[in-house]
């Protein structure tokens, strides 16, 4: 499973990675990655018209679209949409941070897991 990662460098810029998740256990039921630690869950309802400007992400957490995706634009000039079904992982905490914008003027329901 491959998930997004937005991250800063040591100046402060903004970039993606591509991150594969690893399976470690496969049973009956399905493989499974390991168990990983964190803090909490929001859930989160975002308007159609949702433009928000250069901003860090307020803590280091996943985000998993569930029925729309946003647009994201990292500081280094990456534009990534990021699908309902698919997952982020913010951890762009410090620097310019990064774009967010609604897609397909829809609503989009999503989760935050919190790591921090």
């Amino acid at each position: 499973m491959k998930i997004h990662r937005l991250y800063t460098d040591a100046q402060g810029e903004s970039h993606f990675e591509d991150v594969e998740i690893e399976y470690v256990e496969t049973t009956p039921a399905g493989r499974f990655s390991a168990r990983l630690p964190a803090t909490g869950i929001i859930f989160r309802e975002v308007p159609p018209t949702y433009d928000l400007d250069w901003h860090p992400a307020p803590r280091r957490q996943y985000i998993i679209n569930l029925d729309n995706g946003v647009q994201i634009t990292a500081s280094d000039g990456e534009t990534r949409i990021i699908g309902a079904g698919e997952v982020l992982l913010v951890e762009d905490t410090t620097g310019k941070g990064h774009l967010s914008k609604a897609i397909n003027e829809r609503v989009r329901h999503c989760i935050f897991v919190t790591l921090d």
